[in-house]
This record gives structure tokens, sequence and C-alpha cells, in this order.
């Protein structure tokens, strides 16, 4: 089984690096760009048995490792 996290900062937070790539976008004459966020995509291979438990495993390493939760926020995508 499979698990996708994606961490991204929560709305507020400034975004230094997504500031920064949306400056050289616009360096670069890609101008449509009205803004950039950067976050992380964690892939995991997991042993559960069943979707439920492996979500609630990976909430919990996202609570304890994986997320700054003062400041990013994510969201877990099991694939069987």
């Amino acid at each position: 089984m499979k698990a996708i996290v994606n961490v991204s900062l929560k709305a507020g937070v400034l975004d230094s690096q997504g500031k920064a790539v949306k400056h050289a976008l616009d360096s670069l004459k890609f101008g449509s760009v009205k803004d950039v966020r950067v976050g992380k995509q964690i892939v995991l291979e997991l042993d559960s048995k069943d979707a439920a438990s492996a979500k609630e495993e990976v909430a919990q390493m996202c609570e304890a490792l994986l997320a700054n939760t003062v400041i990013e926020e994510y969201t877990i995508e099991i694939i069987s």
C-alpha cells in the first residue's frame, strides 16, 4: 500500500521560497503566474492491511514528524 502526503504552508504564512520562485518566473517572462506556494510531497510504502488504518498511521507520522503543524497543513492519499 502506498501513501502520498502533501505538506504545504498554512494560508497566511509567508512563503519566502514561493516568492523567490515567483520572482524568477517573472524574470523569465512568465507573467501569467499570479502566486506561487512551495510545498513538499512524501511518498510512503506501507505494510498496512486496510486503507483506514494506513491513513490513521500516516496521520500520526505527520503529527509527530512529517509536518510542522504550527505552520503547515497536510493531506493524505492512500493508494491500494
